[in-house]
């Protein structure tokens, strides 16, 4: 279920809080993924992508700050909670949001390659799942956008070109 997302409120704060998690995480080269966990209006999570630094393929940024915010409440339901990313989640994360009980999901921009929540599979959508998470989508859409496409275009001007 899509709905919208109000300005000057928490959602804008979180995902303020997400966008400079994802500049960090390209920082330090990791694609520029961020995420927080808000529960009551109170950030109980943060994450940014470090696969590569974490030597973990499951250390998306998503699940991260899922991690966190578990470990923040002591349970791993986090139920109540929103999820803000800067971009759409990938099958992996999405099914996490379901087993965490997150009720809204709140992202920037669609990932066209393995977005699994409207762009390539609507996982959050598959009949069966005995929990449903809403979904707002392109709240700072451009901002996120920006930042990723920044991202692969610095990546590809400082890969050598290849001579033959």
């Amino acid at each position: 279920m899509l709905e919208s997302s109000a300005p000057g409120t928490i959602d804008d704060v979180a995902m303020r809080e997400a966008l400079r998690l994802a500049a960090h995480a390209a920082s330090l080269g990791e694609v520029p993924v961020g995420a927080v966990v808000v529960l009551d209006g109170i950030i109980i999570g943060r994450g940014f992508n470090r696969p590569i630094g974490g030597v973990d393929p499951t250390a998306h940024a998503e699940t991260v700050a899922l991690r966190q915010a578990a470990a923040y409440l002591g349970n791993y339901r986090l139920t109540g909670s929103d999820l803000y990313v800067t971009v759409e989640p990938c099958t992996m994360c999405a099914g996490a949001l379901v087993h965490a009980r997150i009720s809204r999901l709140v992202f920037g921009t669609r990932e066209p390659r393995a977005g699994a929540v409207v762009s390539t599979a609507r996982v959050l959508e598959t009949a069966g799942l005995n929990h449903r998470v809403s979904v707002v989508e392109g709240l700072m859409a451009d901002e996120a956008q920006r930042l990723m496409q920044g991202f692969f275009k610095e990546r590809r001007t400082a890969a050598p070109s290849a001579e033959v």
